[in-house]
């Protein structure tokens, strides 16, 4: 008898074991694409759809503590991590911007990334809204102005 429940609680502790292991091999290897920060994220080029911060949220505190103005050249971003420099391009004009990641979005947005006003006037896409673009990653040190 003692041998048998020696048995099963070893038996258990395996299960749990690999149970435990390969969970967290699938999340890893299934998951790893979609979570912010990842090493991968910082260094792709990505493409998809960019708006711009409506006024309401002027004056409030960011996700990294600064106060949001509609006068600085800052995005939120749900795929790169908080003080990352971007070069944000509109697909159909070409023109180009660079700005800091300071904010979050909502976690169901699916854009790459909300630009402050004057970042928008510069890419062009205050009329409409809703642009595609291209968005790089420079790193966290600030790119010199002749970029």
């Amino acid at each position: 008898m003692n041998l048998i429940k020696k048995v099963n609680i070893g038996f258990l502790k395996i299960s749990f074991f690999s149970i435990l292991m390969f969970s967290l091999l699938s999340f890893s290897s299934k998951a790893s694409d979609n979570l912010p920060g990842r090493p991968d994220d910082r260094t792709k080029v990505k493409t998809g759809s960019a708006s711009f911060y409506a006024n309401f949220f002027v004056g409030r505190k960011t996700a990294n503590g600064e106060i949001f103005s509609q006068e600085k050249l800052t995005c939120a971003s749900n795929v790169y991590p908080l003080g990352t420099w971007l070069r944000v391009t509109h697909a159909k004009n070409g023109k180009s911007v660079i700005v800091k990641v300071n904010d979050r979005m909502h976690p169901r947005m699916k854009r790459v990334v909300d630009l402050s006003k004057l970042a928008a006037k510069e890419l062009g896409m205050i009329a409409a809204g809703v642009v595609q673009v291209k968005v790089e990653s420079l790193g966290k040190k600030k790119p010199k102005a002749s970029m």
